[in-house]
């Protein structure tokens, strides 16, 4: 049975303000949590980009749902070892009740180290290698790594959690669903396609959960809505490879000015009708996904919950 879950936008608010909606979510019955790690948000509008890990130290003790990172790029801008404490501590603060969610990340986020953006088959292979460093650091064995992209040098894990979070990873092409299948314990997508899931079982990862997320704009009327998500997300209309290539907000910015308000909001259901929200998550669902993760774009949190509570999570179940 598919369950719901609320997705944590890092670029859109404040630490304070996320711990608040994770208990708003809680709240009103959604099941389990995402959260965005950045260090830029997409667009200087949306403002935010706050430190994930303390957030998440701070949602443990806030709720006793289950939370993803959706996702963090352990390739760059810190070192899978780093991630590997990280994500071990954030575990044994959850009570096990952490997943790791990875993926080959975004200049935007990463090239605050190193310029140099490594090309998508060399960060599949540096993902492939950070999920081996991180997953013998929580052996809690002490490790020595000689690797094509990264050294450890004698590193040992003391707070470790009962067993080790499960590594869930996100892909959007085909190389990179087939490497989730081989090496992940889970799979995540922002999109309803019935063809990754697919392949992501077929290529070793039957049996393993899904997740998938979207975007919505609750509003008082569809008007309103959809000149939200054009606000604050017309990153969602740009199409092809430049959410991983371009480095600033502002070339972001530059390219949304190119995007429609139609083009936007396409993917989210907005305004106040539940069965446009119901049938866009009802999508995933038919496609095969285990878990659905909802964000709600701009500040009508209290009207949004109060509306999924009551209008939404109980005709999905």
């Amino acid at each position: 049975m598919t369950t719901f879950g609320y997705f944590l936008s890092s670029e859109e608010h404040d630490p304070r303000e996320l711990v608040r909606q994770a208990r708003l979510a809680e709240q009103a019955g959604f099941e389990s949590l995402w959260i965005s790690d950045h260090f830029h948000p997409w667009l200087d509008e949306q403002g935010q980009s706050p430190f994930v890990w303390s957030v998440i130290g701070a949602i443990a003790e806030a709720t006793s749902l289950p939370i993803t990172t959706a996702v963090t790029c352990p390739l760059v801008r810190i070192h899978p070892a780093i991630i590997a404490q990280a994500a071990a501590t954030s575990a044994v603060l959850t009570g096990g009740r952490f997943r790791l969610g990875v993926g080959t990340g975004e200049a935007l986020n990463e090239h605050i180290i190193d310029s140099r953006w490594p090309p998508a088959e060399e960060r599949l292979e540096m993902l492939e290698e950070a999920v081996e460093i991180m997953r013998e650091l929580w052996s809690g064995r002490l490790v020595t790594h000689r690797g094509t992209h990264y050294d450890v040098d004698t590193a040992r894990l003391y707070t470790l959690p009962d067993s080790p979070p499960p590594i869930y990873m996100s892909g959007f092409g085909e190389k990179s669903v087939e490497l989730a299948g081989r090496i992940a314990d889970g799979y995540i997508c922002t999109g309803p396609s019935a063809e990754f899931v697919q392949r992501f079982h077929d290529s070793g990862g039957q049996g393993k959960p899904v997740q998938g997320g979207l975007k919505v704009c609750y509003a008082a009327d569809e008007a309103t809505a959809r000149k939200t998500v054009h606000r604050l997300w017309p990153t969602q209309g740009i199409q092809g490879e430049a959410a991983q290539l371009l480095p600033l907000p502002r070339h972001f910015e530059q390219l949304a000015q190119m995007v429609t308000e139609e083009e936007a909001s396409k993917g989210s259901p907005c305004g106040p009708d539940p069965e446009v929200h119901l049938k866009a998550i009802r999508e995933y669902v038919d496609a095969g996904f285990d878990e659905v993760y909802v964000s709600q774009i701009g500040d009508e949190q209290e009207a949004f919950f109060d509306f999924y509570a009551k209008e939404v999570l109980p005709r999905l179940r």
